[in-house]
């Protein structure tokens, strides 16, 4: 992951190869669809994206969809509900919020999945993808 902000200098960020979108690629896939501060948002506003965290409980509920999501790619899909009943588990038992999520939101989300799926698949070796972060224009 290349990070570009105007005015700034590129940040690399390794991302281990596996059979699904890299990590940061599903918290674009979240963040682009939510207006949520998570990993992205911080990265966008200035944080190093090699330690963008701010531990607030809005950011900690963003990780937690995120990985949820993730799963729910390594697992298979399961009806909208049953996903954000695992999300807000996730939060509960890290001690926080979960950030409103509606049906329609992981629809959403799993489009935005789709399609970053297939232009990453696409993508050879040695090969880049860019995309612009749309909520903050970095």
């Amino acid at each position: 992951l290349v990070v570009e902000r105007d005015g700034r200098a590129p940040e690399a960020v390794a991302c281990p190869k596996q059979g699904i979108l890299p990590h940061d690629m599903v918290h674009y896939a979240v963040e682009s669809i939510l207006a949520g501060r998570g990993f992205l948002s911080l990265v966008a506003d200035g944080q190093s994206p090699g330690v963008a965290v701010d531990g607030d409980a809005t950011s900690e509920a963003i990780e937690r969809l995120v990985e949820t999501v993730q799963a729910e790619m390594w697992g298979g899909r399961v009806p909208a509900e049953e996903l954000l009943a695992v999300y807000a588990h996730a939060c509960e038992a890290r001690d926080h919020a979960a950030v409103p999520v509606s049906p329609s939101d992981v629809a959403l989300i799993r489009a935005r999945i789709d399609e970053l799926s297939a232009r990453w698949s696409a993508v050879p070796v040695g090969g880049a993808l860019s995309l612009t972060f749309p909520n903050a224009g970095a």
